[in-house]
């Protein structure tokens, strides 16, 4: 009787599995038309260049990375927009000695670590940049953070690092904003944070925040603007290939939406059918175009991106960083060989990739990426 009852249980529960779970899917809003924001005013935009302004003629700006785990493009974005400018002095940091291990894919060997870079820097940085990590509260990160603020420098959150920074407490009663998945925990957890929607930058105090990961271009060309000036940033945008970059955002438009499930669960249930797609690492590639390829294929839920070389040894790219090779091969079979990243302008490269993914897997994976990078791509937010 009561193996009967057990099976009839697990019976009943298995059923009532795709029945929930159809329910949940019908609760979620379907995918938001993508509208045109009004332009930012001139006097909000002089407002945000003049609350970024440096300490130094030559500024000095610190990436910080904890060695295991920090995100890809989070980290790799600004220094390759910012080092392509040579308007900064611009170095990567490490909590500890030894590589930093990016997420989802890369692993690059970092300038310096914090404490070698404190004790050479003793006066602190004119700018953080404060990229996603897989801990929040690295209790190395937060002092370091707490006190660079202290000695005058402006932080700047990409992407989810505005939860690192909101784990500081630096962005209490200030305004801010963020990644759109992590948005509800994010306020949940510090209700004294002032959301601002529609924005891609947001500047309060002393402390910069973005939204997704893609909003790193316009984060670093504003920085070029603030330091250099209007003439310098637009010459950079036409090298990186994006036209514009001003703040304007549709919050809206990026959501957890029931095509965005419905993809997530389709790819992920897909199991049998996952591909480790090559990726050449040559000599001079141009970072920012490397992290928006690797990230958007090993975020497809079907594909993950590996960098290869013919050696073990690292590859130095275009502005000097070392990044090592996942795999060590000659080759790659033809068919899961992704195209050869060099000098490829990054917006071009990223709608290249995206391109790719919608040829391989179909237009709603490639929106599915898009999404999670809070890229507004044409048809990827309609």
């Amino acid at each position: 009787m009561t193996w009967r009852l057990l099976a009839w249980s697990g019976i009943a529960v298995a059923a009532l599995v795709p029945i929930v779970g159809g329910i949940w899917l019908f609760t979620l809003p379907a995918a938001s038309a993508f509208r045109v924001q009004p332009p930012i005013t001139q006097q909000e935009h002089d407002a945000t260049l003049a609350a970024l302004k440096p300490k130094r003629a030559r500024p000095l700006i610190a990436i910080i990375g904890i060695n295991d785990m920090t995100e890809t493009t989070d980290y790799l974005m600004p220094y390759g927009i910012l080092k392509r400018a040579d308007i900064a002095d611009v170095v990567t940091l490490a909590t500890g000695p030894g590589p930093v291990t990016l997420f989802p894919v890369l692993k690059v060997e970092p300038d310096a670590t914090i404490a070698a870079f404190d004790a050479a820097h003793p006066d602190g940085a004119d700018y953080v940049i404060v990229p996603a990590m897989s801990r929040d509260d690295d209790p190395a990160v937060m002092q370091w953070i707490r006190r660079q603020a202290e000695q005058g420098a402006v932080i700047v959150s990409i992407c989810a690092g505005g939860k690192v920074v909101a784990a500081t407490g630096l962005l209490d009663g200030r305004r801010a904003t963020t990644h759109w998945f992590y948005l509800k925990n994010w306020r949940d957890n510090h209700p004294a944070i002032r959301y601002v929607a529609d924005r891609r930058i947001v500047v309060d105090r002393g402390v910069a925040t973005t939204t997704g990961i893609s909003a790193s271009m316009p984060m670093s060309l504003t920085l070029i603007e603030a330091i250099a000036g209007r003439e310098k940033a637009e010459a950079v945008a036409r090298e990186i290939g994006l036209p514009g970059w001003d703040a304007r955002h549709d919050s809206n438009a990026f959501k957890f939406t029931r095509p965005f499930a419905l993809t997530a669960i389709r790819n992920t249930l897909a199991f049998w059918n996952r591909e480790q797609l090559g990726l050449a690492l040559v000599p001079g590639v141009d970072e920012v175009s490397l992290a928006l390829v690797a990230d958007s294929w090993s975020r497809t839920y079907r594909s993950h991106a590996a960098t290869f070389a013919a050696t073990a040894a690292p590859v130095t790219t275009r502005n000097g960083l070392r990044i090592y090779p996942q795999i060590v091969a000659a080759g790659w079979p033809a068919d899961r060989l992704l195209p050869v990243v060099s000098a490829t302008p990054p917006a071009q490269a990223l709608d290249q990739a995206l391109a790719g993914i919608e040829a391989r897997y179909g237009s709603g994976t490639a929106d599915f990426v898009a999404v999670q990078l809070e890229y507004p791509r044409g048809h990827a937010v309609r």
